[in-house]
């Protein structure tokens, strides 16, 4: 990426990419990519969470005054305040911003987002660069997803990220990518093991078809909030919220991973403490798939997890992980 091109072409405005995805394809993933080869790029990020507790942030390799959380459950229906209000604060700043990058919830519709950066409001101080979407290459399926989000990440994407490849056969990919361009013709497919891919290809590209989306007829129906709850609607998603000062029995929350865990959820991810250990646990889950990579707290122990699924059964959930927990901490 050459910032200098950036830096010396202040009217194009601040260079934004939109990274979206499906449930549990690698979005925070990508976002860790971009932080940790950025070089000297002054790099602002938006991250959106569908749930009341903020996991990704927890996850980015470092993250401070540069980046600020929308917690509204689906970031379009921000559009009026907090998306708007939070690029703002971003312009506004005495420190000036190279990029900006936002990572929106899983199940968001990219359409409303993108509309707000090609209309009036951004159109001098910003300029829509590229639109990423993550993709599983496992667990990716038209037919078992049936969301319209899902379908419309693919539709607005510029640049498709076909992510995990290490998970399936060449044969798979090679048909993965004729699917994926039945749903978008000419967009940039890059295949990718945890999302690594260099910034050249992604970033500051150019690839947005602006004039396009321009195009668009941009009626009130998208700031209106009965419209961005659509799809989630259609698509039947819920989340759940779990935390507890107290530790998990790591054989009991074991057993509750392999026996207990509703065929509905399709992700789940949080931080979790097993009783005994003296480390922090990040836990990830994608349909069948989940996995435990462990480090140092950074702050007190504490549970905090968040389950995404189609019409959980949340308080079945909630006892399942509450019969986890260890009766007492030792102190």
């Amino acid at each position: 990426m050459n910032r200098l091109l950036i830096r010396e072409q202040p009217n194009w405005g601040i260079p934004v990419t939109i990274i979206t995805g499906f449930l549990g394809s690698g979005k925070t993933t990508l976002l860790n990519q971009i932080l940790q080869n950025k070089q000297d790029l002054k790099v602002a990020v938006l991250v959106n969470e569908f749930g009341d507790i903020s996991i990704d942030s927890q996850l980015l390799v470092s993250y401070d005054d540069d980046m600020v959380e929308l917690s509204n459950g689906c970031i379009c229906c921000t559009i009026n305040d907090g998306l708007i209000e939070a690029v703002y604060r971003i312009l506004e700043r005495d420190e000036k911003v190279d990029y900006l990058v936002i990572e929106t919830t899983g199940i968001a519709d990219p359409l409303p987002i993108i509309l707000t950066f090609v209309g009036t409001e951004f159109r001098d101080s910003t300029r829509l660069d590229s639109i990423i979407t993550v993709v599983d290459a496992d667990l990716f399926d038209a037919d078992h997803f049936n969301s319209e989000a899902a379908m419309s990440q693919i539709a607005y994407a510029d640049i498709v990220l076909l992510n995990k490849i290490d998970l399936v056969t060449p044969e798979k990919l090679a048909e993965l990518e004729s699917q994926i361009k039945t749903f978008k013709q000419g967009a940039r497919i890059l295949q990718t093991q945890y999302c690594q891919v260099p910034l050249g290809l992604i970033l500051d590209v150019g690839l947005t078809p602006i004039e396009a989306y321009k195009n668009e007829e941009e009626s009130d129906r998208y700031h209106d909030h009965k419209y961005h709850s659509h799809h989630l609607e259609n698509d039947g998603f819920v989340s759940m919220s779990f935390t507890s000062d107290r530790p998990f029995d790591v054989y009991k929350f074991q057993k509750f991973l392999t026996e207990q865990i509703p065929n509905e959820v399709f992700r789940a991810k949080g931080i979790i403490w097993f009783d005994g250990s003296e480390l922090r646990h990040v836990f990830q889950l994608s349909g069948p798939r989940y996995d435990m990579k462990s480090d140092r707290w950074t702050g007190l122990p504490s549970n905090q997890l968040v389950f995404i699924g189609r019409h959980l059964d949340t308080d079945k959930i909630r006892h399942s992980l509450n019969d986890c927990l260890v009766a007492s901490v030792a102190v």
